[in-house]
């Protein structure tokens, strides 16, 4: 089970640098698109993270996970992910559909680590 959370978890960060990384890359951008990576990134960290929880269960370390939290993350995530796919074909995205994906990753961030 250590190695399969560990592959979810780096599987998780990677949907994280693809989803932030395809926000930063399109703010220097008049007209705002969203990337092919960010849609990748946001279905790969919604599905990533459901299995780390459902890991950490079947583990039996199951007592020391935060629920209010997973739902949390878990509610942020499919904001970020309806976002992004009801987004992801427009040729020019609201700015302010674009910062609330962007805001919304990094809220996601803060609650994964600042959150004891």
């Amino acid at each position: 089970m250590t190695i399969l959370r560990t592959v979810l978890l780096i599987l998780h960060f990677l949907g994280l640098a693809s989803l932030l990384g395809g926000f930063l890359y399109t703010m220097k951008d008049k007209v705002k698109t969203l990337p092919a990576g960010m849609f990748h990134g946001a279905l790969t960290m919604l599905v990533t993270g459901v299995a780390l929880v459902g890991v950490a269960y079947g583990s039996g370390n199951g007592d020391y996970i935060d629920n209010v939290k997973i739902t949390v993350k878990l509610l942020v995530a499919l904001a970020v992910a309806v976002l992004v796919i009801l987004n992801r074909k427009k040729e020019s995205v609201p700015v302010p559909v674009w910062g609330s994906i962007g805001g919304l990753t990094i809220l996601n961030v803060i609650v994964a680590v600042a959150w004891h």
